[in-house]
């Protein structure tokens, strides 16, 4: 898949554009390979705002972003590699302010990991292709998982189900 396509293809929600790759760093990738780049190349891809989020593991105010109560029918991405993350079949309103999810769209999709901050433990989600921190996961959410996936909407990039890219 080229990156560009990811930047360009589809409508995004208000406030959560990102400029296009550079043709530079535009290439061909396995959609399973790992994406490592260094801090200086993840400043130029992302916005202040998603770099602190996806790389400083930030979390944006509840309520703040666009994609919290957001009923568009695709794909959510993750904004640093294209990654598919998240289906908008998965999604619910969990009153939280944050977008949330019962699933991610695969096993492989996610990783998540121990998060000791904030004197409690919390299970992080993370892009599993490229690291990012997306939020957190949680045993409170419906059915069919009893999990809530609630994750800051300014490390997604939804790409709409009837986009010139793909769809769902």
């Amino acid at each position: 898949m080229v990156l560009l396509a990811l930047f360009l293809g589809g409508r995004q929600a208000p406030g959560l554009a990102a400029p296009p790759a550079p043709a530079s760093q535009v290439q061909e990738r396995n959609p399973m390979e790992k994406v490592s780049k260094t801090d200086a190349e993840w400043r130029r891809l992302l916005t202040p705002e998603q770099y602190r989020i996806t790389r400083e593991k930030g979390t944006e105010p509840a309520f703040s972003s666009p994609y919290h109560n957001f009923k568009g029918k695709g794909t959510y991405q993750c904004v640093g590699c294209g990654n598919d993350l998240f289906s908008s079949d998965a999604k619910f309103d969990s009153g939280t302010g944050w977008p949330s999810f019962w699933a991610p769209i695969s096993e492989g999709a996610i990783r998540t990991a121990a998060d000791r901050g904030f004197f409690t433990t919390r299970t992080e989600v993370l892009c599993h292709r490229c690291e990012a921190h997306l939020g957190h996961v949680f045993n409170d959410g419906p059915p069919p998982t009893g999990l809530r996936y609630c994750i800051n909407a300014a490390a997604l990039r939804f790409k709409p189900q009837n986009s010139q890219t793909g769809g769902n």
